[in-house]
């Protein structure tokens, strides 16, 4: 009985990802940001579109959440990281897309407590009906996206390689580079990294 039920939910679940890359194509290199323009409420009670929280240089767009281990493991960068950007004049926003979990762990309350416990200095968004993330095509949390000046995406995929080694210490500074790369006007490489994380919660 447990093997036929294994045989049943195996095409399920490959008919449920073949649908949702046909629903939500992974944004491609070049394409304009998507819904630049929608205002998303953030933890400091104002509302923001990602235009207007670029800067000279670009736009860092990280999908993130307040319970991932992904993201926990992961979000002590996101200091670093924001510090890189403001340096290289490119903006940067965390954004929420876990609709599925607005009355728990990815509430505006839980996310204000947990920008606050965690010190983000940037700002903290929540993607309501996860619209972004599906324009996106966004995966994972964390799922990181950069845009330059024009808002053209220039960069996707992770962090570094932390969690691709055994050892859980980050050897290759992908999205560093990218940031670094981009600000002096240089070729990113690589500018494709596979995205790990914690599957966006839709509904």
């Amino acid at each position: 009985m447990k093997n036929l039920k294994s045989l049943v939910a195996m095409p399920l679940l490959m008919l449920a990802l073949i649908a949702f890359k046909a629903d939500h194509p992974l944004l491609e290199f070049g394409a304009e940001a998507p819904m630049a323009d929608r205002k998303m409420q953030a933890v400091d009670g104002k509302s923001y579109s990602i235009n207007e929280l670029k800067k000279e240089k670009g736009l860092l767009v990280i999908f993130s959440c307040n319970t991932c281990p992904f993201v926990l493991g992961w979000e002590d960068q996101y200091p670093k990281l924001k510090s890189l950007a403001d340096e290289n004049q490119i903006g940067m926003v965390l954004v929420n897309s876990n609709e599925r979990k607005r009355d728990g762990d990815d509430s505006m309350a839980e996310m204000q407590k947990h920008a606050k416990e965690a010190g983000y200095t940037m700002p903290y968004v929540l993607d309501a009906k996860n619209e972004l993330a599906n324009a996106f095509g966004a995966k994972t949390t964390p799922h990181v996206y950069l845009f330059d000046g024009a808002m053209k995406l220039v960069y996707r995929g992770s962090i570094n390689d932390k969690f691709e080694n055994r050892s859980k210490e980050a050897e290759k500074m992908y999205l560093e580079g990218a940031l670094k790369a981009l600000g002096a006007g240089e070729k990113i490489d690589p500018a494709d990294t596979r995205e790990l994380g914690c599957s966006i919660k839709r509904l």
